[in-house]
């Protein structure tokens, strides 16, 4: 057990005295109890050790430390520096022990049991001379043997007893004084307690309502039937454990008569002791008690008063005492001042005195000096030169030899000092880690649990849909019902929820990049698939966060300068971090268009002199550029101005393009992610230059109809099934792709999988465009499959590609599931189907001209 005498520094205003306690360890709570005697019963207090730190400053004293708690600092005192250390050291051990037991993997009771206590402060104090090595056990002073010995003497009986606890003191007093009349008989006892004997339950009643709160028992709860055994037995230990000797054969293990004579009397001068702290507290006690009886018989006699003039005089005898005391304490506040201006008046007396006294010491040490400087110059002119050179005087190397032993004491006990503050720094550090890794632990059970509920909530929306579908068959009681279930839903804020509890991830109307999170659609039908799809998403990223997010996170940040290779691809494909994106993207735009100093202005200057004649369908696609980003949502937004000025440059940059409907959207999203002007109009420059094929943009959209012919092929070769459908039901799906191509997926795909498209697409090219829009389909292939009615298929294409949450999963589709997919095939493809597709507006061409000279032949 870890116990023992320490003094503990109380504070009572201005006044510090130390006052000895019995220390205890309670390893159940981590608490450390603190006793008047080693022989209470009821603690005075106690310090919580589970959330402490530790300190020691050789400043403060030798066997001074700290115990700092988040409400109080405790200053205590051990008998010896080689004391304090140990309690440091096993405090540190026992902390640790309990912080392990109230982690996640627990250590068992069992091997903190049968674990040798050398082994168990080797595994808690680091192997290295920098860390406080382990002190051994001063069995004098520490454990339950000290238990038998003495109390540390003090100045007076009463500076030892604690008056912030006077019922603890009674009821320890009660105990002990209990414990010593069983074990010695009536004799000689000052008190007699037969009704605490004759009803120990009574007292162990009073004993739980007195005991402060918060503050444990040492002995435990005494069972109803077997109490007066168990207090006889708990009050003989105790006296046993006082000093006593309890029969003659521990008397005979003494080793002489002298010492048997000594210990006696050493107990003989401790029970005198405690004998006259008791009778001064018994003292106080009937005085207080005296004045509660005159005050008793007073109201008595008040009560009992048959008429008003008796109680009217006993009432102006009350006033008469009253005065009486007033003027007698007048009297007394009287004299307090006089013996303070005498006291003050003898203080300053003896400041005078102490300044005369300096002064004379002062000139005495002058003098010495005098005298000293005199008997030197003696010295030198009675001595030889050569040995007053070489001597040097038994005084001076005495206060040099005492220096150096002072200065190796000092450097002694600050090396003590840093070893035991490096052990507790580092054990702290551990637990730092420890409750660290619990937290993360449990952010990411709390990442699982919300991710379900978001599947859950998604679950539940959409039986609300299958339901809504079903309204027009249902009872008008099921329906209204189905129908006040949807606007609930609806009506559901995602903010409110948040501020409600803990959320992990909670979701904003907003993304990084302005998108709303929940579109909001005209259709009562689209507006519950959108909140299916913000539920959705949000649990992909509860769910991605630890096991995806975290290892792409770290790898990205280990990327340094930016240099083509697999590794960097395969990053950019699994989606470019946001804190990184703009960084990457200025990168791969640079390296194939390198941007021309001064041109962006002089263009900008070109289109303020010049109207250019796309300039009003510009102004009327502004309205409608990404009506779903705050950034472009109304007239007078931001962005607004500047993709205008970007559109414009364009426009003069490359008159052969011009405008064309959906450079608007490629602008926007640049300016989005790069959000420079000049950079997005760059970016511009590269799509529609570098990676888009030429006339892709063109008044004919020549290319453009090209690529939709090649999609179909690929679209037939990946997935036969849902190509066949497609054509049993006659569905042409380049009016739902051509739109994709044409502008790579905006306003299509949800902002955080089109911003992972255009991450690839920018490193790869147009191939990506085909990868993702063939991915798509697979993605919804079984859903597309299970319509069977043309008109159905074509309202579930139009936005299908909303409801795809699962980014990863639809990557995973697009790069490995349609591999390989090389690029000179898609080359050849191209090439052959401009060919055919060149004939075909030829015969066109031809057919519209006989068609116009038949026309004209034909006269009006």
């Amino acid at each position: 057990k870890l116990c023992g005498y320490l003094n503990k520094l109380g504070i009572k205003g201005p006044i510090k005295t130390w006052k000895s306690r019995w220390f205890f360890y309670d390893e159940n709570k981590c608490h450390l109890l603190y006793y008047r005697t080693a022989q209470d019963i009821n603690p005075l207090g106690s310090i919580n050790l589970s959330s402490a730190s530790f300190d020691c400053k050789m400043e403060n004293g030798e066997g001074v430390f700290e115990i700092r708690t988040p409400s109080r600092v405790f200053t205590l005192k051990a008998i010896s520096k080689q004391a304090m250390m140990y309690w440091l050291q096993q405090l540190q051990m026992r902390r640790w022990e309990f912080c392990n037991t109230q982690s996640r993997f627990p250590v068992s009771s069992s091997q903190l049991v049968n674990e040798p206590l050398a082994a168990r402060t080797s595994r808690y104090v680091v192997d290295n001379e920098d860390f406080l090595p382990p002190v051994k056990t001063p069995t004098e002073a520490v454990g339950l043997k000290a238990a038998s010995l003495p109390a540390p003497p003090t100045c007076t009986a009463l500076q030892n007893i604690s008056l912030k606890h006077p019922w603890t003191e009674i009821q320890n007093t009660v105990h002990n004084i209990c414990g010593s009349k069983q074990l010695w008989g009536n004799n000689g006892n000052v008190f007699s307690f037969n009704e605490f004997q004759e009803h120990p339950e009574n007292l162990d009643e009073e004993q739980e309502v007195e005991v402060e709160p918060g503050c444990a028992v040492k002995e435990g709860t005494l069972e109803d039937g077997r109490m007066e055994p168990r207090l006889n037995w708990i009050r003989r230990a105790r006296w046993m454990n006082s000093g006593f000797p309890g029969s003659p054969e521990e008397l005979s293990r003494e080793k002489n008569s002298v010492d048997k004579v000594t210990v006696l009397q050493q107990q003989i001068l401790t029970l005198t002791e405690e004998v006259k702290s008791q009778k001064e507290l018994v003292k106080l006690l009937h005085k207080a008690l005296e004045a509660a009886q005159q005050e008793k018989r007073a109201s008595s006699m008040y009560l009992t008063a048959a008429e008003d003039k008796d109680r009217l005089e006993l009432v102006r005898h009350k006033v008469r005492q009253i005065a009486d005391l007033t003027s007698r304490l007048e009297a007394l506040e009287q004299e307090k001042k006089e013996l303070e201006q005498i006291l003050s008046m003898r203080d300053s007396h003896i400041q005078e005195l102490k300044e005369h006294v300096q002064l004379l010491m002062e000139k005495n040490h002058a003098k010495q000096e005098v005298i000293m400087a005199l008997t030197e110059q003696m010295a030198r002119e009675l001595s030889d030169s050569l040995q007053e050179a070489n001597t040097i005087t038994a005084e001076t190397l005495y206060k040099q030899q005492e220096e150096i032993a002072h200065l190796r004491d000092d450097i002694d006990a600050y090396k003590t000092q840093n070893q035991f503050l490096n052990s507790e720094i580092h054990q702290i550090t551990r637990l730092w880690t420890s409750v660290a890794e619990n937290e993360k632990a449990l952010l990411m059970k709390c990442a699982c649990l919300q991710a379900r509920n978001c599947q859950m909530e998604s679950k539940y929306l959409t039986v609300l849909r299958k339901l809504q579908e079903a309204v027009p068959g249902l009872p008008n009681s099921h329906a209204e019902l189905v129908k006040n279930l949807i606007q609930e839903a609806l009506q559901w804020d995602v903010k409110e929820e948040a501020e409600e509890g803990f959320n992990l991830n909670p979701v904003s109307e907003y993304d990084e990049y302005g998108f709303m999170t929940v579109p909001d659609y005209e259709i009562e039908d689209w507006k519950l698939l959108a909140k299916i799809q913000a539920l959705e998403i949000k649990s992909n990223k509860l769910r991605s966060q630890e096991i995806v997010e975290k290892p792409l996170r770290d790898r990205w940040n280990s990327i340094g300068e930016l240099n083509p290779s697999a590794e960097l691809k395969s990053l950019i494909r699994s989606g470019i971090l946001v804190e990184h994106r703009q960084r990457v993207w200025r990168w791969m735009v640079s390296r194939h268009c390198s941007p021309v100093p001064g041109h962006y202005q002089q263009l900008l200057e070109q289109s303020r002199s010049t109207e250019h004649p796309a300039y009003r369908q510009i102004e009327l696609d502004l309205p409608r550029t990404l009506t779903n980003n705050k950034h472009f949502s109304s007239p007078s937004s931001q962005l607004i101005p500047k993709l205008r000025r970007v559109l414009l440059a364009f426009s003069w940059h490359n008159p052969a393009i011009g405008y064309c409907q959906g450079l608007n959207r490629l602008a926007a999203v640049a300016l989005l992610v790069l959000e420079d002007e000049e950079s997005a109009f760059w970016c511009l420059v590269h799509i529609v230059e570098n990676l888009m094929p030429a006339d892709y943009y063109s008044d004919t959209l020549i290319t453009s109809q090209v690529d939709q012919r090649v999609f179909k092929d690929f679209l037939s070769e990946k997935l036969p099934r849902l190509m066949a459908h497609f054509a049993q039901y006659r569905i042409d799906v380049s009016l739902i792709t051509f739109n994709w191509f044409l502008v790579v997926f905006v306003d299509s795909l949800v902002s955080d999988i089109l911003l992972r498209v255009w991450d690839a697409f920018l490193y790869e090219g147009t191939k990506v465009i085909f990868r993702y829009a063939l991915a798509i389909f697979k993605y919804n292939e079984e859903e597309i499959l299970r319509i069977h009615d043309s008109v159905e298929i074509y309202q579930y294409l139009r936005f299908f590609t909303r409801m795809i949450t699962d980014g990863r999963k639809l990557m995973n589709i697009a790069f490995n599931d349609l591999n390989p997919f090389p690029m000179k095939l898609l080359r050849n493809r191209r090439s052959m189907h401009r060919e055919e597709l060149e004939a075909e507006l030829c015969e066109l061409e031809q057919i519209k001209k006989a068609y116009v000279k038949e026309r004209a032949e034909q006269g009006p």
